[in-house]
């Protein structure tokens, strides 16, 4: 009689639940990676627009906007004090100082956000602003860079580039309607701040945005958006 080599039946079943159940590990893992990194970003977004109100409400002015945070905010450098007049405003945009980047010193040095920032002049860095979880910066700031990039100027709060268009899809359902180009969150062409920021795109196909939907289908790993107040 010959001895019969190879797998029986059994076995090869035993080897497929096993690499099934491996899949199904991995793919849920990166679920659940992509959800704590949807929530992170929430959050941040969230912990600073209650920091924003709560700044207001105690001075009466807005954080970088505020003429008189040196000589009320402990450790604020004299040279951070905006021109109060109720818009936290960039150079370029007509602010005596980059009022979007003393936004955060007033607002650390206040104690209504962790970390401690201290002003200077753009581009960001580490010690001036905080970073989303994909290393680009956020920013305060009264401009209409946000959805097609034709509504009126407001104030807003970016979350900073280099966000997956699905993970934006996600926090858009989750904070608003889903759209990027309406209501209360939207799609922001700003580039991170910093050095080296490539500032994403909308509106064609295998970029953050199609017509009205996020691209999820799709993914572009350049995306940012705005809340805006």
């Amino acid at each position: 009689m010959r001895k019969q080599n190879g797998f029986t039946l059994i076995e090869i079943a035993i080897v497929l639940v096993i690499i099934g159940l491996l899949l199904g590990g991995v793919l849920k893992g990166q679920e659940l990676i992509q959800s704590a990194r949807v929530r992170n970003l929430i959050s941040q977004q969230d912990g600073t627009k209650a920091a924003y109100f709560g700044f207001l409400d105690r001075f009466r002015a807005l954080p970088g906007d505020y003429s008189q945070a040196n000589p009320n905010i402990v450790n604020v450098l004299a040279g951070s004090n905006g021109n109060n007049n109720g818009r936290i405003e960039t150079i370029v945009g007509g602010g005596t100082i980059d009022e979007h980047i003393a936004a955060w010193e007033h607002l650390s040095k206040a104690g209504f956000i962790n970390g401690s920032f201290t002003y200077a002049a753009v581009p960001e860095t580490t010690a001036t602003a905080p970073a989303n979880p994909y290393a680009r910066y956020l920013r305060v700031v009264y401009d209409n860079v946000y959805g097609t990039g034709t509504g009126a100027a407001r104030h807003n709060l970016k979350t900073g580039n280099q966000i997956p268009s699905d993970i934006m899809a996600e926090i858009d359902r989750k904070v608003d309607d889903g759209s990027p180009v309406g209501g209360t969150f939207q799609f922001s062409t700003y580039d991170g701040g910093g050095a080296g920021g490539v500032a994403p795109v909308g509106g064609a196909a295998n970029q953050c945005y199609l017509a009205v939907a996020w691209s999820s289908a799709v993914v572009d790993t350049n995306c940012g958006g705005a809340s805006l107040f």
